[in-house]
């Protein structure tokens, strides 16, 4: 366990929280949508505070994986980064020294982990490659942290099969990964 003031949680969107993180004792951060935002939103945050972890909550899609599985990301990878004409693998940030798959550490134990794939695009029927969930935010935030030397943690309920139905899917089912995360906090502080 750890102490809600040693926590930063991160959402993209007030919607992925609902009111279910309205009075959380830990900060509760909400980016906006993209890599970009995420970045952005997420080093200013940590310049004006320096939290002992990051947990970022946010809804994903998955062609492999049910709705309504709730996984922990562990592995990190930028589907979008696509610099294959000059020689690089997809993914692969040329001249960046760190690595094209970020790891972090387990928080979670009790659920399942998965590879999660950020770009930014709504995954609607796009090939994920190897990536077990998609998102828009995860990768940046995950390497914001690892800049940063700032411990990080990330689970994604899945809300949609990133197929022709994934946008009515995602909306649905907020509620439910809204309810999922607020659990997942209590556990890492020890409420409830």
């Amino acid at each position: 366990m750890i102490a809600p003031a040693d926590v930063l949680v991160v959402f993209a969107l007030r919607e992925e929280a609902g009111p279910a993180f309205a009075a959380v004792a830990a900060p509760v951060l909400y980016t906006g949508v993209g890599k970009i935002n995420a970045a952005w939103a997420l080093t200013r945050a940590l310049a004006a505070r320096r939290p002992a972890l990051v947990v970022s909550f946010g809804t994903a899609g998955s062609p492999s994986l049910p709705p309504h599985t709730v996984v922990e990301c562990t592995r990190f990878v930028q589907r979008d980064m696509d610099v294959r004409p000059l020689g690089v693998p997809l993914g692969t940030t040329p001249f960046d020294p760190l690595p094209a798959v970020l790891e972090v550490p387990r928080r979670f134990p009790s659920l399942p982990a998965a590879t999660c794939g950020s770009a930014d695009h709504f995954v609607s029927g796009h090939d994920v490659g190897a990536c077990d969930v998609v998102d828009m935010e995860g990768y940046a935030l995950a390497k914001v942290c690892r800049r940063e030397h700032v411990e990080f943690a990330a689970a994604k309920f899945v809300t949609d099969g990133g197929d022709a139905s994934a946008h009515e899917d995602w909306t649905a089912n907020l509620p439910l990964a809204a309810a999922a995360f607020r659990a997942l906090y209590d556990r890492l502080v020890g409420a409830g």
